[in-house]
């Protein structure tokens, strides 16, 4: 991978953070996205301490379409190409449907869907002039089963399914491959900071007994990204502990 360019929104916190660290691992230059300026800046300082020098930030709404393309363009001014793109950025807004507002739906829909869209479309541009890509979209396991309370989230993240295979389909003999991974429940910095006694029903109803761990999403992906995954393409990868299995 050293001479691959990765691109990762939300790439600076949480399961994006274990995914940029493992890519530069790996050897890849590593570009974070996040709509936070400061947190960018102290994660590119934060990544350096640690030796990895081949890392920048851009700060990006990546639910703003003008903003991604500016992004995007300037990336490719400055480094030539995107070789990799996870979509990971997310938000939730939760609140049981009959509860839920248009402002929430809205959020939910325009940045883990919308997102998604907006970013890989100039970034596919750039892969399909470099006849080489490759695509790891983060849906969810409540994307497959649904969940009480997240009716927008649990859309958005099916939706990103649909989006995956019709773009693998598209760009299968372009050696660009789109896939999907879906974790479950994730020992994140959020989940952490839940109440020990739901922590504890969460885990209760996993197969495996326990949380999953960001490195063990970042591996996975990581794995999706490399030169020998080439005839992986249009799959979706869960990640749950047998949360929900088909």
């Amino acid at each position: 991978m050293k001479n691959k360019i990765a691109l990762v929104t939300g790439g600076t916190r949480g399961i994006g953070n274990s995914i940029s660290e493992k890519l530069l691992e790996e050897g890849a230059f590593v570009i974070a996205v996040s709509k936070n300026k400061k947190i960018n800046k102290e994660w590119v300082v934060s990544q350096k301490k640690l030796g990895f020098d081949k890392v920048d930030a851009y700060t990006c709404n990546v639910a703003d379409y003008d903003d991604c393309q500016t992004v995007v363009a300037d990336i490719k001014n400055k480094y030539g190409k995107v070789d990799i793109l996870i979509n990971n950025a997310g938000v939730t807004r939760d609140s049981l449907f009959n509860k839920m507002d248009k402002i929430s739906w809205d959020a939910v829909m325009q940045t883990n869907l919308g997102g998604v869209f907006n970013i890989t479309r100039p970034v596919i541009e750039l892969m399909l002039d470099n006849r080489y890509g490759r695509i790891v979209n983060i849906s969810s396991v409540n994307g497959q089963r649904g969940q009480s309370g997240q009716a927008n989230y649990a859309a958005a993240k099916a939706g990103i399914y649909g989006f995956t295979t019709s773009l693998a389909r598209e760009t299968a003999r372009k050696n660009i491959t789109v896939n999907t991974v879906s974790p479950g429940y994730i020992a994140t910095e959020m989940v952490m900071n839940m109440p020990e006694k739901i922590r504890r029903g969460i885990v209760s109803q996993v197969p495996v007994g326990r949380l999953g761990t960001t490195k063990e999403i970042a591996d996975l992906v990581v794995f999706l990204t490399k030169e020998n995954s080439g005839y992986i393409t249009g799959a979706d990868f869960s990640i749950n502990g047998g949360l929900h299995m088909s």
